[in-house]
């Protein structure tokens, strides 16, 4: 019995910490001098759909792999602010090829029309000596963000669990700042939702920075959570303010904390996906860290044709909203899906790394009508294999296609036939002398393993990630997130070596 009393006060202890982190973190925004500790974070994490890594296939018997295809950044972003309060991740909430797309590359762009283009390189696995990485770079189109006009809507969260200084606080900021790039031909609206929803304002023109930064300057939490009121009101501007041609996206601010109205996964895949038809898509925001819900805010992001990212920074929220910002409201690629098939002959056996929760069956590969991911202008994203090569065998390695569609500026849904780019790699196109793009590549990769407590790890190392990434200095040096990228790999080191 004393047990049992002694195990449920620390229940309680612990959710009565949870709900002063949610609804009262200080104003820094650190969660840790906010009074949670570390290993109080670390029980109570976020929600997040589980994933299982993919084992080794054998190529003779399973020659092809197919999966859905976005640039999604939020786990890696989750990721670095967890290390930086100290805290040891969950293993199943790493997405690897989040960590990996997270990061800008030197990919060549696509030419002739091409939404996208197609490249690939076959280099030694730093962590398994006895096997290869073929790495399959995907380069969106760059398109300037004044060529179209945006009609946006802002939905803000403002319920109880958004006070702060790192949730709704933040979002203030990262709205404010992205205005700055608006002009007379975008309209701007903005919705508010707690325990109810109100529109805070309706249409007003993109030179109107001062009125629209003062309406969100002037939010403030409360109540509980009525997301489905917020969405749908939100949609009803989106239609009302519709630029045929134009891109029309709702940004939804949020810790993902649904608890009132449309609250189950289904029913926000239908809400959205309904929407998502009509041209109108969807983007995501993610904030806080206790309760935040990155399974609903990853579900909403991808049946509304856009993209989730979550904000641990004001940083963070400038790189999103202000220096991707085309790529965060431009959507180029449409239901975004890769198919690799691998040569018997050459290839003994073959693993996927990441992608566990966006994997496709051939038919879904196949049918026009299935749904996959979407791609922003200017973005990269990367695909990884690790591949056995049968000793001695030359020849074609894999042939990889992606296919997409064109996005439905026009609300008119005709853009329904895929493209493709296609690519083959042989045994010729092995490096033995990657580049500085491909050797961080293989340190993130290597990082999520380690992360991810990889059966597949081998040799991995932190030790190891260090040295590679000294031995391009000047690379990560020039962009500022590849080097604080050394920086949470060393604070990363400190917290597992303590376990």
């Amino acid at each position: 019995m004393k047990k049992f009393v002694i195990f449920a006060l620390s229940v309680i202890f612990i959710l009565s910490l949870s709900l002063l982190a949610a609804c009262s973190a200080g104003p820094n925004g650190n969660l840790e001098s906010d009074g949670v500790a570390p290993e109080i974070l670390e029980s109570l994490n976020y929600q997040f759909e589980q994933s299982h890594e993919q084992p080794f296939v054998s190529s003779e018997s399973s020659p092809s792999s197919y999966f859905s295809l976005d640039r999604n950044t939020a786990s890696y972003s989750l990721m670095r602010r967890q290390i930086e309060e100290g805290i040891r991740l969950n293993a199943g909430s790493v997405r690897i090829e989040e960590y990996v797309n997270y990061f800008h590359y030197n990919y060549v762009r696509p030419v002739d029309g091409k939404a996208l283009s197609l490249s690939a390189r076959l280099f030694d696995c730093p962590w398994n000596s006895a096997h290869k990485l073929l790495s399959f770079a995907v380069a969106a189109k760059e398109l300037h963000l004044g060529d179209v006009s945006n009609n946006i809507v802002f939905l803000i969260d403002t319920s109880g669990s958004m006070y702060g200084a790192d949730r709704l606080g933040l979002i203030q900021q990262a709205f404010v700042m992205l205005l700055d790039n608006l002009g007379g031909g975008d309209a701007v609206s903005v919705v508010t939702y707690a325990g109810d929803s109100r529109i805070a304002l309706e249409g007003a023109n993109g030179t109107e920075k001062r009125r629209i930064a003062n309406v969100i300057e002037d939010l403030e939490a409360n109540g509980s959570t009525n997301g489905e009121g917020g969405i749908n009101m939100a949609y009803a501007l989106a239609e009302k303010y519709f630029v045929k041609g134009g891109n029309n996206r709702v940004i939804l601010a949020t810790d993902g904390d649904f608890n009132v109205g449309a609250s189950s996964k289904a029913e926000l895949q239908k809400l959205i996906a309904t929407h998502r038809e009509k041209g109108i898509y969807l983007s995501v925001l993610g904030v806080g860290m206790t309760n935040t819900n990155d399974t609903t805010m990853k579900t909403l992001a991808e049946n509304g044709n856009g993209n989730y990212a979550y904000l641990d920074s004001l940083a963070e929220a400038k790189k999103v909203l202000v220096t991707e910002l085309g790529g965060t409201l431009e959507t180029v690629a449409k239901d975004t899906k890769a198919g690799v098939e691998f040569n018997p002959n050459v290839v003994s056996q073959y693993r996927l790394l990441g992608y566990d929760t966006k994997l496709l069956s051939q038919e879904q590969f196949e049918d026009e009508a299935a749904d996959a991911g979407e791609i922003g202008a200017g973005h990269t994203v990367t695909a990884v294999y690790e591949v056995e090569l049968k000793q001695g065998a030359e020849g074609t390695v894999a042939t990889a296609e992606v296919k997409y569609k064109l996005p439905d500026n026009d609300g008119d849904a005709t853009n329904d036939v895929s493209d493709s780019v296609t690519l083959t790699v042989t045994t010729e196109n092995y490096t033995a002398a990657p580049s500085d793009d491909d050797i961080f590549i293989g340190c993130v990769l290597e990082f999520g393993l380690l992360l991810r407590e990889s059966d597949y790890k081998a040799d991995a190392s932190f030790d190891s990630v260090l040295a590679r990434l000294q031995t391009i200095v000047d690379y990560t040096a020039a962009d500022e997130f590849k080097a604080q990228f050394v920086d949470v790999v060393q604070k990363a080191q400190a917290i597992y070596s303590e376990a």
